[in-house]
């Protein structure tokens, strides 16, 4: 809680509107640090006219801001889980909300959209889908990670939690387009959205794969030897994974509809149609996600509910034979009573008439039974 406050501390007095003005000598990135450990900024570029400038001519953030002051354009710096003083830095450089700092740096946050005086704070949530040879009920179906994206007026600020959702692709993808790179900041936070509802939808599809084969399992005809109810735990499985994927699609949802209805003085008007195709697209997943849901609370159910059936005529089978098995008690335990005087006793055929009074009793009752489906 102290670093929190000390970086609270370096952050407030660049919170004032004149903090646009070149700030006091830049001495480096955190002095502590090992020099042989790699930095948290994995890219640090700046873009004039939508074309990309000599990666030589800023090496660190603070030397991409006094080019972009000196020459316009804007700057964009990608980190991949900065540390608190690592980012401490760039959040005085850039004028960045304590509170928006702190998020960025201890991440698992929800999808939201803030604003702090002139910067847009975005987060979303990545999701990766894992490949499997086989769902099993301890198979891990989605990874999640998280994209913060802090745009201003002249930067656009990304960092990276996780494994998952590397931005490399997208920003050569957008350095090839240089017509809408020129539309600035807002044209990136744009691109990040498509980026990762994109993969929404990549993962959506790839997960009703999983469900339909799930959905075939519970309701094909068994095997012989085969049990019914084993697949409950591989659903429970596949429904929290789906539960996972469900929290990083619903609550980006109003983010999206304020950034393609709402006026913003960051957003460009003509980058803020594009939103509204984003938002479609995420609505798209979301209604999908929840089919999910439902789709395997049904599927569920079904696989219960057929648990059930098959023990139930496990206990109407073993009911029957118990049946018949009791005639053949039943007549044993008269006849093996000690009296002396019981009929029969003395008829030289009393013992084989019993053995075919026996058997057909017995065959009588596996035939009734039989014909009423309950052996």
């Amino acid at each position: 809680m102290s670093m929190i406050r000390d970086l609270r501390a370096a952050v407030r007095p660049s919170l004032r509107p004149s903090f646009r003005k070149p700030p006091a000598p830049y001495t480096g990135y955190d002095t502590t640090r090992d020099p042989s450990a790699s930095s948290a900024v994995v890219d640090c570029a700046v873009y004039r006219d939508g074309r990309r400038m000599e990666a030589s001519t800023c090496q660190t953030p603070h030397e991409a801001m006094l080019r972009v002051r000196e020459g316009g354009g804007f700057a964009w710096i990608g980190l991949h889980e900065p540390t608190e003083a690592e980012f401490a830095v760039i959040a005085r450089e850039f004028g960045l909300h304590p509170l928006a700092v702190e998020d960025a740096v201890h991440a698992h946050q929800r999808p939201k959209l803030e604003r702090y005086d002139d910067t847009l704070f975005t987060v979303f949530k990545t999701i990766h889908y894992v490949e499997h040879t086989e769902l099993t009920a301890t198979s891990e179906v989605v990874e999640t990670g998280e994209v913060m994206c802090f745009t201003g007026r002249d930067f656009v600020i990304t960092v990276r939690h996780g494994g998952q959702g590397s931005l490399r692709a997208l920003r050569h993808r957008l350095q090839d387009d240089p017509e809408l790179l020129a539309k600035g900041p807002s044209a990136v936070l744009h691109s990040i959205a498509d980026h990762v509802v994109d993969g929404y939808i990549a993962v959506a599809g790839a997960m009703q794969d999983d469900i339909d084969e799930v959905e075939i399992d519970v309701f094909s005809t068994p095997t012989k030897g085969s049990a019914r109810g084993t697949d409950a735990g591989r659903i429970y499985q596949l429904k929290r994974e789906v539960l996972e994927f469900k929290r990083a699609v619903s609550p980006l949802q109003r983010p999206m509809q304020l950034l393609s209805e709402r006026p913003m003085r960051l957003i460009d008007p003509d980058i803020q149609k594009y939103f509204r195709d984003v938002a479609d697209h995420l609505a798209r997943v979301q209604e999908e996600v929840l089919g999910f849901d439902e789709l395997l609370n049904s599927i569920l159910q079904a696989n219960l509910a057929q648990a059930t059936v098959t023990q139930n005529e496990d206990m109407r089978k073993i009911t029957s034979w118990a049946a018949i098995v009791a005639v053949p008690t039943m007549i044993c335990g008269v006849y093996g009573m000690n009296f002396e005087h019981m009929p029969e006793l003395e008829w030289t055929y009393g013992y084989p008439m019993v053995l075919g009074v026996i058997a057909v009793v017995c065959f009588s009752i596996h035939r009734t039974l039989k014909r009423n489906g309950w052996l």
